[in-house]
């Protein structure tokens, strides 16, 4: 709905430059912001899909961080359900998400998955987005990846912000402490931030380990603090716990 809109203005404004000397200058940004304007302005209130493929727009062709804009394959914006109760929010995007421009689809991404199916839902019902939209850049020739700095999380977050307020979450997840330092803007151990409620911008937020702590820590007292924190969220959103998920990761057998 919005890509011919936005096509429209653009051919406009190329007949323009093309019959005049003095050729406009526009942004796509501005084009953007123009288009969400026009549709908030309109009878029919855009929904929260097309505020977030608006939203996705702008990200898309963000510079804040020269840098990371150098250096990515692509943003990772999010997916999900626009209208999700349950809201998982990671710090940055790693090399697999760079590659497929989606947050968390390599072994930990697998991973949070399996905690969203354990908890009985699927990718589709949640909404799942990092701080950072950019793969923090790495020297070259150096694999892995880097967490992200606090000054790239502040520039960052305002779009996070952004898709927080058009979702709606019930609750918010954070995946890990780095996570936490960017939502919160405080520095602690895991032990003394996990287990309990926080609130993000009003919003409830439950504190949790990332899933490549768990992959690197796979025993059996870890997993079960994770799906403490878990049945602690289901609780929340008043959603059915059976009593074989309440003794998931008490047992070896688990």
């Amino acid at each position: 709905m919005l890509e011919p809109a936005i096509s429209l203005v653009l051919t406009k404004l190329k007949e323009i430059r093309d019959s005049q000397e003095r050729r406009p200058r526009v942004s796509r940004d501005t084009l953007l912001r123009f288009v969400e304007t026009r549709l908030k302005g309109s009878q029919v209130a855009p929904g929260k899909s097309e505020l977030l493929e608006l939203l996705n727009s702008r990200v898309s062709s963000c510079t804040k961080c020269p840098h990371l804009a150098r250096s990515r394959t692509q943003t990772v914006f999010g997916v999900g359900n626009p209208d999700a109760e349950l809201m998982f929010v990671g710090e940055a995007p790693g090399a697999d998400e760079d590659a497929r421009g989606e947050p968390f689809v390599g072994r930990a991404g697998q991973l949070l998955t399996r905690i969203i199916e354990t908890m009985g839902l699927t990718r589709s019902d949640v909404y799942i987005a990092n701080i950072l939209k950019c793969r923090p850049d790495m020297p070259e020739g150096v694999s892995g990846n880097r967490p992200p700095t606090p000054e790239e999380m502040q520039t960052c977050i305002s779009y996070l912000l952004e898709q927080v307020r058009i979702i709606q979450p019930r609750v918010i997840v954070a995946l890990g402490a780095t996570a936490v330092e960017g939502l919160l803007g405080v520095r602690r151990t895991m032990r003394e931030l996990r287990g309990r409620w926080h609130s993000f911008n009003d919003t409830p937020l439950m504190i949790t380990y990332h899933p490549s702590y768990l992959l690197r820590n796979p025993m059996l007292g870890e997993k079960r603090k994770v799906w403490e924190d878990m049945l602690a969220v289901l609780e929340h959103l008043e959603k059915p716990i059976s009593e074989k998920q309440r003794k998931y990761f008490l047992s070896a057998n688990d």
